[in-house]
């Protein structure tokens, strides 16, 4: 199953950092406050997604990202428009 890893910004520059396996739905349910996590940004915007082969390696890039909690690599990736680590 294919997996995306997604990046979500809101009004405050601030960042959500997520994977699943349908970016449109997962956006929807961002933007409807189904989602505990999200529900208190600010008109949160999809800035940046990539498609991965599989959910696993989506998930992995993920934890990775969060577990950097640095956001100018969280903004360079999405300037540069790719993530460049590997699964």
């Amino acid at each position: 199953m294919n997996g995306f890893v997604y990046i979500l910004e809101d009004l405050s520059h601030r960042y959500y950092i997520g994977s699943c396996a349908n970016v449109e739905k997962r956006l929807k349910r961002h933007l409807s406050g189904l989602v505990y996590t999200t529900r208190r940004m600010k008109e949160p915007k999809l800035v940046f997604h990539q498609h991965y082969q599989t959910m696993n390696e989506a998930k992995t890039i993920e934890r990775k990202l969060k577990k950097l909690k640095r956001k100018d690599y969280i903004a360079k990736i999405i300037r540069d428009g790719v993530i460049k680590m590997k699964p």
